[in-house]
């Protein structure tokens, strides 16, 4: 348990509450934001907090998986809270649990625990997959448990139905993710403005730059791209694809395998994960942003938000929260999950067309501007944490 030094008014005239939440290592969407909360001035001089890490994997390629270190760390987690509770008894607890599957039997155990305490407590979902799995006797007992008397914050209306059979419409709050500003940001020139470079395995010339960033799983849609890549080629579009990500479900050695099968890796570089300034230069040197996601799980991909920072053109697909983030035909395309043939064509159309990758790229970066600032969202979140633990 981890508590920030307090600033603004005396910690004993703050409402105090319990952060049972992600934060990394090892990084992934939830964790990620969860860092951001833990390490935001506007949350920490609002409330009296109290931190705790929800996580027990290592890395990525952890999670889903078991073992005598997670059991440990679970041990540990349970511990934590239940000395929390008991020694400092917050107002609120906010928790960001798993929707579904192994990770909501984790969570639902602590959700017990913190509802014996008769603690106020709201739920934030990054992930979804409540409503697949209600249909389970055993599974429908535990979210009655969990969701009863629970305020829930969700990224988007368009993730309400998934959890609508346990919560009335009034008592969830509605707020995206917001990320923080790169500061190199506004250097980003597109490569249609480049002068020539050699660039390896490709012929002296200016060509557009694709980029796919994110964990290698294969339902993010890394192999439908490779293939709509495939369909390119053979179509003679001039172009470079960068798929960048940490190993995960797949790792590195199988995307590139799949690469030199079907003999793209002229075309295409699989080149790992990408952090902090080695990040910020594969997201100057980009054109083009592409996730053909069919994750069940997906709710706000982070990485859209950043492609909009960089003014890149997105092309996604209609899961989750994503068409909340990308409007259709304005600030990218969203195409069919799996329809390598739809994904290829909107690539051929924004790879030929530089006026149209500008305005697209011109109206993402003014949208995130508006709605997915670290202020907004911080703004936001201390807004909702406040009337909770008030109401």
């Amino acid at each position: 348990m981890e508590r920030p030094v307090q600033t603004g008014l005396t910690k004993s005239l703050l409402k105090k509450i319990l952060f049972i939440l992600h934060y990394p290592p090892p990084v992934h969407g939830s964790a990620v934001v969860g860092g951001l909360i833990k390490g935001s001035k506007t949350i920490n001089s609002s409330f009296n907090c109290r931190y705790i890490n929800l996580g027990t994997s290592a890395s990525v390629k952890d999670i889903g998986h078991n073992g005598i270190k997670k059991i440990l760390r679970y041990i540990s987690l349970i511990c934590q809270v239940k000395k929390q509770l008991l020694t400092d008894r917050p107002d609120l607890c906010y928790f960001t649990p798993t929707a579904a599957g192994q990770g909501f039997y984790k969570d639902a155990l602590l959700i017990a625990i913190v509802k014996l305490f008769e603690i106020k407590a709201v739920f934030h979902y990054h992930n979804k997959g409540v409503s697949v799995r209600q249909v389970n006797r055993f599974d429908n007992f535990l979210y009655r448990m969990a969701f009863k008397n629970t305020r829930v914050i969700l990224l988007s209306r368009y993730l309400f139905p998934d959890i609508q059979k346990y919560v009335p419409e009034e008592k969830v709050y509605y707020c995206p993710n917001g990320i923080p500003e790169t500061k190199r940001e506004r250097q980003k020139v597109p490569s249609y403005a480049k002068p020539k470079v050699v660039k390896k395995g490709k012929s002296e010339g200016s060509v557009v730059e694709l980029l796919f960033l994110s964990h290698l799983i294969e339902s993010k849609g890394v192999f439908v791209l490779i293939d709509a890549c495939s369909l390119l080629r053979d179509r003679g579009i001039k172009f470079h694809c960068t798929i960048a990500g940490g190993d995960a479900e797949l790792t590195k050695q199988d995307v590139e395998t799949i690469v030199a099968e079907k003999e793209l890796s002229s075309i295409i570089s699989v080149v790992g994960p990408k952090h902090g300034e080695e990040k910020i230069i594969v997201f100057s040197e980009t054109d083009i942003f592409i996730l053909p996601t069919f994750f069940h799980n997906e709710c706000m991909p982070l990485a859209l938000l950043e492609a909009m920072q960089y003014s890149l053109p997105i092309l996604s697909t209609f899961e989750g929260a994503i068409p909340d983030v990308v409007d259709n035909g304005v600030t990218g395309f969203l195409v069919p999950q799996k329809d390598v043939k739809i994904l290829a064509e909107k690539l051929e159309t924004l790879i030929k067309d530089s006026d149209l990758r500008k305005s697209m790229g011109a109206a993402g970066r003014a949208k995130y501007e508006r709605e997915f600032t670290l202020e907004r969202f911080e703004n936001r979140m201390a807004e909702i944490l406040n009337q909770i633990a008030n109401a």
